[in-house]
């Protein structure tokens, strides 16, 4: 197992690790996390907790990327584990989030239903022996998603400060661009999609 793959795994590992800091009770085995008042917001540290496991996590995900494409040690393996690891990450943070009321549920919704869909049309085109290159509408999504992620973990801060809600713009951006980029791929791809399939 190379180093890249290596990379792909613990990515999955922090994943788990972060989902367990944020839902597990810790309170019934006597451990809490404190919440502190920092410049006249209270936070709760198991967020600040997450936040960096998910920025850790996130790192992850360009250097493996980065080493495989240098060392040119792109595998099958590799690739599975690392589209299993981005969804699992992603879709953890967003649900939790959700979940604890820090977003909206349609904004998980929404965006897992636009991945769920691109990866559909994305494995249609493979079937086909085409692939389905990256959109700029569709890195312009998840620029967004994970820097308005990254600040909900951290509390909008320091925006918040000035009350300017820049992690809940960023985040509802990215599903408005979730949407869009689901058309464009839809359209760029509809003639391997409806095309049916050479014998």
């Amino acid at each position: 197992m190379n180093t890249p793959t290596k990379l792909t795994l613990l990515r999955i590992i922090l994943t788990i690790v972060m989902i367990i800091v944020l839902i597990f009770p810790f309170y019934l085995i006597g451990i809490s996390f404190p919440e502190i008042l920092v410049a006249g917001v209270y936070i709760k540290t198991e967020y600040i907790v997450g936040g960096v496991i998910f920025l850790i996590a996130s790192f992850t995900d360009f250097l493996d990327g980065y080493l495989a494409r240098k060392n040119n040690q792109v595998t099958d393996l590799g690739k599975m584990l690392d589209a299993i690891a981005d969804k699992v990450l992603v879709n953890s943070a967003l649900i939790i989030l959700s979940y604890k009321g820090f977003i909206p549920v349609f904004v998980p919704v929404i965006i897992i239903f636009r991945d769920t869909v691109v990866d559909a049309i994305k494995m249609q085109a493979s079937s086909k022996g085409k692939v389905v290159a990256a959109i700029k509408s569709g890195k312009i999504k998840t620029a967004t998603m994970m820097t308005g992620l990254v600040l909900t973990f951290f509390y909008n801060l320091p925006f918040e400060i000035w009350n300017i809600q820049v992690a809940e713009f960023l985040l509802y951006f990215a599903t408005i661009m979730s949407v869009i980029s689901m058309i464009e791929y839809f359209n760029l791809n509809k003639h391997l999609i409806l095309k049916p399939k050479e014998n």
